[in-house]
């Protein structure tokens, strides 16, 4: 089965097919840098990531391109607010974004910003006027003429009658089924940012600035774009009226829209003040690793409530995952290779493929894999795993994360501990319960927690050695 992915232009389930075989293009809606990104943009990322990883493991090449939008209305609200320059303003909270990708294992995507493509957005916007798709008004700006291009609304399945009003709207953000004509470029005005272009003075409005990054790196025509449900009208809508209209070719082929994350029962938004920033979540104990699996583990095309809940299940699914792989890297047992585990991998294998090709359904891919972790953990407790098969296991289970991405291997063990821990394994294996039980005490007074469960021991280390 190939990979089938929702396309919000026409809302059906559809087979991906790239433009160019073996190689897909992507580009997703990165943050608008008026302020620190919150966790809830980190979904709308990690759906690009996701995506990117799960591509590459199942073989194709893949170019993706994520923007950073460094001017527009809101920008240029607050740089009046606070003076100085737009970098000022700006370069921290960009600095801060792509801090945290690093963190969240994120990519990198190839980052493009606004402020290094206003020629591109010029030509596309001169394009634009020489078909007239768009017009000038008394104050330098230009607008796209709506009424000329029928097809207004395909995406966010507005009414098509309704794309024939003139009326304009300067704001870069608007409200849901306000259907009037756009900027595409703004006349200088005090006090802001103006750039001197082929179309004359002025600043880009938002929409035009993502289809002209997009083309200049991705081509006029591309495979998939990502973004939260949010952007699907105005900014979405608006990037295909203007790419389409000023190149007569079909834009994307395929929109993938993340639904919000939600805190409190409303979306996770500045504007609503309930936002948690990934610094704020890492003050609070949580780490990196967390929180990325917290955001992935829910369909992204479902609304996710954010809470401790959902970072308490976060840490203990890693915690799971990440020990299952410390003890088979630890493992150690010269027997003969045991002969079924090879097709218990490969199922798993499959298991993974075939959910992941259902529109990335990440958590039956996550059920695979810890059917899979139950499986290994019963065969590590029995001992019937060969050395080389234990690093046949270990190795399936990193292939399996190169896509998720969340595994955290514990800090190192102790001198001495990991014999002790094989010792007890073999101790419960012969129901050498006393034994056992003293194992698990010397464990302790070295610093590291065990416990014992139904897939098996377990093991972390505190860092804190018992007195007794």
């Amino acid at each position: 089965m190939a990979l089938h992915l929702t396309n919000t232009l026409g809302g059906t389930l559809e087979e991906l097919a790239p433009l160019e075989p073996g190689h897909v293009r992507i580009y997703s809606c990165g943050p608008t840098v008026y302020g620190p990104p919150h966790i809830g943009n980190f979904r709308a990322f990690l759906l690009g990531d996701l995506l990117r990883r799960y591509l590459e493991w199942s073989g194709l090449h893949v170019t993706w391109v994520m923007n950073i939008t460094d001017v527009d209305d809101r920008i240029i609200r607050d740089l009046q607010a606070a003076g100085g320059t737009l970098a000022e303003l700006t370069g921290p909270n960009a600095a801060e974004f792509l801090a945290n990708l690093e963190l969240l294992r994120i990519g990198p995507p190839t980052i493009v910003r606004a402020t290094d493509h206003i020629p591109e957005m010029a030509g596309l916007i001169k394009r634009l006027l020489d078909a007239g798709h768009a017009y000038r008004t008394d104050d330098g700006s230009i607008f796209f003429d709506i009424s000329t291009w029928p097809a207004y609304g395909v995406l966010a399945k507005l009414d098509p009658a309704a794309a024939q009003q003139t009326e304009r709207v300067a704001a870069d953000d608007y409200g849901k089924d306000d259907v009037r004509d756009f900027a595409l470029w703004k006349g200088p005005k005090p006090g802001e940012p103006s750039w001197d272009t082929e179309i004359g003075p002025g600043r880009p409005g938002w929409h035009i600035e993502c289809s002209a990054m997009s083309m200049k790196q991705l081509g006029e025509s591309f495979d998939i774009h990502t973004g939260g449900v949010d952007l699907i009208f105005p900014h979405h809508e608006n990037e295909i009226a203007q790419s389409e209209a000023a190149t007569g070719k079909k834009f994307v082929s395929v929109w993938l829209h993340n639904a919000h994350l939600q805190l409190g029962g409303a979306k996770m938004a500045r504007r609503v003040g309930n936002i948690a920033k990934p610094a704020e979540v890492y003050a609070d104990g949580w780490t990196p690793s967390e929180l990325r699996y917290a955001l992935l583990a829910t369909h992204y095309r479902a609304p996710l409530e954010w809470g401790d809940e959902t970072l308490d299940h976060a840490r203990a699914a890693i915690e799971r995952l990440s020990t299952c792989v410390a003890a088979l890297d630890a493992y150690a047992d010269e027997r003969a290779d045991d002969d079924s585990l090879p097709s218990a991998l490969a199922a798993a294998r499959d298991a993974f493929k075939a959910t992941m090709d259902d529109d990335l359904n990440v958590s039956g891919a996550l059920g695979a894999v810890f059917e899979l972790v139950r499986d290994l953990n019963r065969r590590v407790d029995a001992r019937s795993l060969s050395t080389a098969d234990a690093r046949r296991a270990a190795a399936a289970l990193r292939d399996l994360d190169s896509v998720l991405g969340v595994i955290q291997l514990p800090d190192a063990l102790p001198d001495g501990a990991q014999a002790l821990l094989e010792q007890r394994v073999a101790a419960r294996a012969n129901r050498e319960w006393a034994k056992s039980d003293e194992l698990r005490d010397a464990l302790a007074a070295l610093g590291v927690t065990v416990e014992d469960t139904r897939d098996g021991q377990r093991w972390r280390v505190t860092g804190k050695p018992s007195d007794g």
